[in-house]
């Protein structure tokens, strides 16, 4: 399958594609996977994510899906890379991972049905689609601080192509051990009927992406964290957490909250322990 990557090559954006160790630039320039300074794989006009899609998740939080999916929108100024820093701002303690798998558009699509929808779509890539619950009581309408706050939108390391996403495993690490594994088989509406869904009344560009959701188990981390989510056939896409170098002002807007709704969400909508809650870190 083969795999391509935005990198930063001699203080210029090139796109390069991958041949075992090394990344090859069009003009033959090689350097090494592991030397590389990442960009995210693809320039969207927009991402869009899918709220809830993996069994495992709904289950968690003991609920029922509706007919049909709803989603969100994660501004493309939320956009990071592989090996990049994630913020958690200075006065917030609620940042949550989850992994999930991307897909990238590569022919407009608009007015598609299910069935045609996989000849729109480019490749693949890896992301995690980070929320700051610490603006939950607040964004959860738009979820727009919640999932779209600067560098909570990491996709890479590459953009992979002819890759089918059927019966493949995503993983999440924290720190080297596992606390999210999940299957695309658990997903209740797949990648073709999301982009068909989304593209009736969304004109939907080359590059843009579509998150398509997380298994159950999204926890907060904190800085100094290392973060890996893997995807079968994808790669692992790494990123750290750190704290951000100004506070949220408090002089203008919603201030960062510890509600119940918060802690539950962030937690893992442990509902029926409310009020009992591990050590803040």
């Amino acid at each position: 399958m083969p795999e391509y990557r935005r990198i930063l090559l001699d203080g210029a954006v090139v796109e390069t594609v991958r041949d075992g160790d090394a990344l090859v630039a069009g003009d033959g320039r090689r350097v090494r996977v592991e030397d590389a300074h990442h960009l995210p794989p693809v320039v969207p006009s927009k991402v869009i994510a899918v709220h809830l899609n993996h069994r495992s998740r709904v289950d968690e939080f003991r609920i029922d899906l509706p007919d049909t999916p709803t989603y969100f929108h994660k501004p493309t100024s939320a956009l990071n890379a592989h090996r990049g820093a994630v913020v958690r701002p200075e006065g917030c303690g609620w940042l949550n991972y989850e992994g999930e798998v991307a897909l990238v558009i590569g022919r407009t699509a608009r007015n598609i049905s299910p069935a045609d929808a996989g000849r729109h779509i480019a490749g693949y890539t890896v992301a995690n689609d980070y929320g700051l619950h610490d603006f939950r009581d607040t964004d959860a309408g738009s979820m727009l601080r919640v999932k779209g706050s600067d560098t909570l939108c990491p996709l890479g390391p590459g953009l992979v192509t002819d890759w089918d996403f059927r019966g493949k495993r995503l993983r999440t690490y924290v720190n080297g051990e596992v606390v999210q594994d999940g299957s695309t088989d658990e997903m209740t509406w797949d990648m073709h009927y999301l982009v068909a869904d989304i593209a009736r009344t969304i004109t939907l560009y080359p590059g843009d992406v579509l998150l398509t959701g997380t298994p159950a188990n999204s926890r907060p981390v904190a800085p100094g964290d290392v973060v890996e989510v893997e995807v079968e056939g994808l790669g692992r896409l790494t990123n750290h957490i750190v704290t951000g170098p100004t506070a949220i002002r408090a002089d203008v807007g919603a201030q960062p909250t510890e509600s119940e709704e918060v802690l539950s969400t962030a937690l893992g909508g442990d509902w029926e322990f409310r009020g009992i809650r591990p050590p803040r870190r």
